[in-house]
């Protein structure tokens, strides 16, 4: 999809035009994981209605997803009114860590060096908040999809979950839908009457167009396309266009999915070795098969490739 097309596509999502398109060989699948349910709010909406609003896409398309909470976001009253409402609604809650740590050794803004046992302790602090709820399911999500840098962080964490019944919740397409909304969120505070359509078509470009990078990558790798999850963030500019982005995979030949049918499928239970170990989990089988190596930039998604073209298009 070159950008006149997509502009095309997104004034057809604009008006609720739309034309599936052809695909060849097997529909890919993509199911929907949500990161950092907070209570900060943002856009000019309160966080109950950014929560209602999510939760009204998924209903409309009677898909479930899986919620990754992060602890310190919500370890307050509301928080927990906050993750209810998922549960009730069928959707899994699992561990994205309470502190949201960077388990790398070096980070470039910032930050510590988190030992292991660090990352273990804050790990388990997190559990209390989520396991009382009816559908908490044991994965656990690496903070900014980082699993190490060394063989004693990747492979004592690896054993640490196992012993505690975890599987790693990665992700196969991995974005930087959090980036967008943030430059969103700061035009709507200098703009509170602003127009946030740009940033919806920000949204829907750079989420296809990774889309169909990792779903290529996969097909090339392993001679498939795998039941694809997708990483999102429960902030506003998902409140306003994830039905968007749904109309955006269904038009093009994709299949919705719930999220417990796309992790079923066997490629999640990898273990790729490489160091630093994560990423999408597409990127890291790719970097460990040593095939794709002019294909593979690392980090695999950050805001360093999105806010240039950002910055052109004055978002």
């Amino acid at each position: 999809m070159n950008r006149r097309q997509f502009l095309g596509f997104a004034t057809s999502v604009a008006l609720g035009h739309f034309s599936r398109a052809t695909t060849s060989g097997t529909s890919p699948e993509v199911a929907f994981t949500f990161d950092d349910p907070t209570l900060e709010g943002g856009a000019g909406l309160h966080w109950q209605e950014i929560n209602d609003r999510i939760l009204h896409a998924l209903s409309a398309r009677r898909l479930r997803a899986i919620l990754f909470v992060t602890g310190k976001r919500i370890d307050e009253r509301e928080g927990t009114q906050l993750i209810s409402q998922w549960d009730q609604a069928g959707h899994a809650i699992a561990n994205h860590s309470y502190s949201h740590l960077y388990f790398n050794t070096t980070r470039t803004e910032g930050g510590g060096n988190t030992t292991l046992a660090e990352f273990e302790a804050d790990a388990v602090r997190n559990e209390p908040l989520i396991s009382k709820y009816r559908h908490f399911t044991r994965l656990f999500r690496f903070p900014y999809f980082k699993e190490g840098d060394t063989l004693e962080k990747r492979d004592g964490m690896r054993l640490f979950l196992r012993k505690h019944g975890y599987r790693i919740g990665r992700a196969s397409i991995d974005a930087s839908d959090w980036a967008i909304s943030t430059r969103m969120e700061a035009h709507a505070k200098q703009n509170p009457r602003g127009n946030l359509t740009p940033y919806r078509d920000f949204l829907l470009e750079h989420i296809w167009e990774r889309s169909q990078f990792y779903d290529s990558l996969s097909r090339r790798l392993l001679g498939r396309s795998v039941r694809h999850t997708v990483v999102l963030h429960h902030n506003p500019l998902n409140a306003l266009f994830l039905a968007d982005l749904m109309a955006m995979f269904t038009t093009e030949g994709w299949n919705l999915v719930d999220s417990e049918y796309a992790y079923s499928d066997e490629i999640y239970n990898s273990q790729p070795r490489i160091l630093p170990a994560g990423e999408s989990l597409i990127w890291a089988l790719a970097k460990e098969s040593g095939r794709f190596e002019r294909d593979l930039r690392y980090p695999g998604e950050d805001d360093v490739y999105e806010n240039p073209k950002m910055d052109a298009l004055r978002l």
